[in-house]
């Protein structure tokens, strides 16, 4: 009887704690979104598309059973999205709710539209096969440019590899595949897909290649992209052949031998330097200039390349800074618009991945052949499928990867529509990781010791009609500021502004911070630094005299140059220049370099032309540098042109770039160090040149000082003018 009740009590307990779980179940539900893994693979070879362009639309019914691909026609309206596949041939489309999607391949060649079904919770599955069966044929030709008998090439002749698809004898298959080879492989021409290279060894060899493959132009409207700046995907094709040995021949006669210099092999960060060259450049004030000629006086005309695409982006951003940036004082509207526009200016401009990319092909591969640098596979492919990273869903720098993973426990934060409360968040800006705006501080130190903004400064004390501190005399005093009339309303507003202005003691304690070197004057006496990178400028200029010794190696064909030492002082430079990445260091550069460009295009007018005695025959390459220079004239400041001071501005921030943002830290193979050394070879010699025009200190020399080369360069500059001072 027990065992019955039990039982029974079991029973009723059950049920009603079954029915009481149910109801609390209903009570609060969770709907959960499915998604849909989309994979691209080669119908014949399996391989893998990348960057195939997937646009996914809403199913008209709630499954697939009537679906039919040939009737079904693409709806914008039901437009979902699109994405492209990574470098394993995938995507996914998450967060999607139940229902019938169907989901389109936008590459050649034309596939059929499939349909899939979403079910809450779940992970549907596409996999779109598009048949190309891709062929590599190789044939070998001797050296008299005879066909080869044999199967295998030997060491002298030229292999030949000839890439077929099907369709590739259409006008689509012509039109919308492109075949790209990577290095040493060339085209030939008069000859479709096909490309040949010497045979310089004995063994086994590849052949690798990318067919690109374009957006079907039927489907063009349904990217969010403009048309053309769609990434096209890439279906990889490579075969092995081998090679032997010829038969030696005896020769006899005069033989002529040349030497050549050690060669290379192409390395995946060559993209961030190509792209750092091109973005600094695209920083330059020349670029400045035209961009506000353009946007002011719609000139167009001297904008080119990847800066005429940025330019609606610039304009755009321009428009919507007008409406947010307010000036607190009245009657100065010429000098707020010149403002903001600087502002966009950097804002487009700094970010070193920004679309379109800075990317100039031709000019691009031909820097690399000066530098005797093989260019390998394209620039813009390398970055994307094999330097970049994929963080939390995006790409970004290696350097910045290793720096996210330190901080697992911090979100990522993506401001939508809250762009005034961001820094109000706890959590890292996505646009700051995956795009970082690469600006260096020594730009600005440079330009300042240049007497850049101490020349604009006696011209706003001469605008307020201030006599100049000090007991002397104040050379401009007694010129006459009227032919200056036209920038009345510029300069008041420059004038008002002052105090938004940073310091000349804000900066200077920053270049400290960044750099471990500092002003010297008046205004910036009591220097008490709380963190200082005493250690940078001794790195720095070891590193420039190791560079020296390596380009003689490196021209010596008899000997092979050594890399690692450069190596070893990279990892040390950048060590040293990532621990002063805090601080104002996200922010203070760019402000910096707003508030410089906008003195120089006020210095760049005609009036001062008139108002400052320059001398026009000095070819300066940028139009304010001339008044600096005539300011420094009047003023009795240093004789040294700033023509220097700015090639060590745009010198030094294009090598500090390469050092900070690239991956030094993990590299332990000498061949990146020895491609950087390479690659920026002008602009190394260009500031051991321009550092010993300024300070007389030539890095170049065999022979070493360590104190000199670790004395500051305000230390030097001063000694400098006092020579010039008692030598008058």
């Amino acid at each position: 009887m027990s065992s019955k009740m039990s039982s029974k009590m079991s029973s009723n307990m059950g049920g009603k704690m079954g029915s009481r779980s149910g109801a609390a179940g209903q009570a609060n539900p969770k709907q959960q979104g499915g998604s849909i893994v989309v994979t691209v693979h080669e119908q014949d070879s399996g391989a893998m598309v990348v960057n195939a362009a997937i646009s996914l639309y809403r199913g008209a019914d709630a499954d697939c059973h009537d679906f039919n691909a040939a009737a079904w026609q693409a709806d914008p309206a039901m437009l979902v999205g699109v994405r492209w596949t990574d470098g394993r041939g995938s995507t996914v489309f998450a967060d999607l709710a139940t229902g019938s999607y169907v989901g389109v391949y936008g590459n050649f060649p034309a596939t059929a539209p499939q349909c899939v079904t979403v079910q809450a919770g779940c992970s549907a599955v596409l996999c779109f096969k598009p048949q190309l069966n891709p062929q590599v044929g190789l044939a070998f030709e001797t050296p008299d440019c005879h066909p080869s008998d044999c199967n295998f090439g030997r060491v002298g002749d030229r292999a030949v590899a000839t890439v077929s698809f099907d369709g590739d004898q259409s006008a689509d298959g012509r039109d919308q595949v492109q075949v790209l080879a990577a290095a040493p492989w060339v085209p030939m021409r008069g000859t479709p897909n096909a490309f040949s290279t010497p045979v310089r060894r004995a063994g086994m060899h590849r052949f690798m290649a990318q067919m690109m493959l374009s957006q079907r132009p039927d489907l063009r409207g349904a990217l969010p992209v403009p048309e053309g700046l769609s990434p096209n995907a890439m279906l990889a094709v490579d075969a092995e052949y081998e090679t032997e040995e010829r038969q030696p021949q005896p020769i006899s006669g005069n033989v002529g031998v040349s030497l050549t210099r050690t060669e290379t092999e192409p390395t995946e960060d060559l993209p961030l330097w190509t792209l750092i060259r091109n973005s600094t450049e695209a920083m330059s004030f020349t670029n400045y200039l035209h961009f506000m000629d353009s946007l002011f006086c719609g000139d167009l005309a001297a904008v080119r390349g990847f800066e005429q695409e940025r330019f609606v982006k610039k304009a755009d951003m321009f428009q919507q800074l007008k409406q947010r940036r307010a000036l607190p004082f009245s009657d100065s509207d010429s000098y707020r618009v010149l403002k903001v526009a600087t502002e966009a200016f950097v804002m487009v401009n700094c970010g070193v991945l920004n679309q379109p990319l800075a990317f100039n092909p031709a000019e691009d591969n031909a820097y690399l052949d000066r530098r005797d640098i093989p260019q390998g596979r394209d620039l813009e492919t390398v970055l994307r499928n094999d330097y970049l990273e994929n963080i939390d869903g995006f790409q970004t720098l290696p350097y910045l990867a290793v720096i996210r993973r330190k901080l697992p426990d911090i979100p990522i934060s993506i401001p939508r529509g809250q762009e005034g409360e961001v820094d109000l968040c706890f959590g890292i800006i996505q646009e700051k990781l995956a795009n970082p705006c690469l600006l260096e501080l020594i730009w600005s130190y440079w330009h300042e010791e240049g007497m850049l903004v101490q020349t604009m400064n006696a011209i706003a004390q001469r605008f307020q009609n201030l006599r100049a501190p000090g007991g002397g005399l104040d050379p401009l005093s007694n010129t006459e500021i009227d032919m200056l009339r036209p920038l009345n309303n510029l300069l008041w507003g420059y004038t008002q502004d002052e105090q938004h202005r940073l310091t000349v003691v804000r900066r200077n304690y920053e270049y400290d911070h960044h750099y471990g070197v500092r002003l010297d004057g008046k205004a910036v006496q009591h220097f008490r630094p709380a963190d200082s990178r005493s250690k940078f400028l001794e790195a720095f200029h070891h590193l420039l005299r190791l560079l020296t010794s390596f380009y003689k190696q490196d021209d010596d064909t008899t000997v092979k140059a050594d890399a690692f030492p450069v190596l070893n002082a990279l990892k040390e430079i950048h060590l040293i220049l990532s621990q002063g990445a805090h601080n104002q260091f996200g922010d203070l550069p760019s402000t910096a370099r707003i508030e410089m460009l906008m003195q120089q295009w006020m210095l760049a007018r005609p009036e001062f032309r008139e108002f400052l005695p320059t001398r026009v025959m000095v070819a300066y390459p940028e139009p304010w540098m001339d008044r600096v220079d005539a300011m420094k004239k009047l003023q009795g400041w240093t004789d040294t042109s700033v023509m220097h001071f700015r090639n060590l501005a745009i010198f030094g921030e294009q090598l500090l770039l390469s050092v900070r943002y690239g991956n030094w830290s993990d590299i332990y193979e000498p061949t990146q160090a020895f491609n950087w050394a390479r690659f920026w070879r002008p602009q190394v010699q260009g500031y051991i040149h321009g550092y010993r025009a300024a300070t007389g200190v030539d890095l170049s020399v065999d022979s070493s000082d360590p104190a000199i080369e670790a004395t500051m360069p305000s230390v030097l500059l001063r000694q400098r003018l006092s020579q010039q001072l008692r030598s008058v």
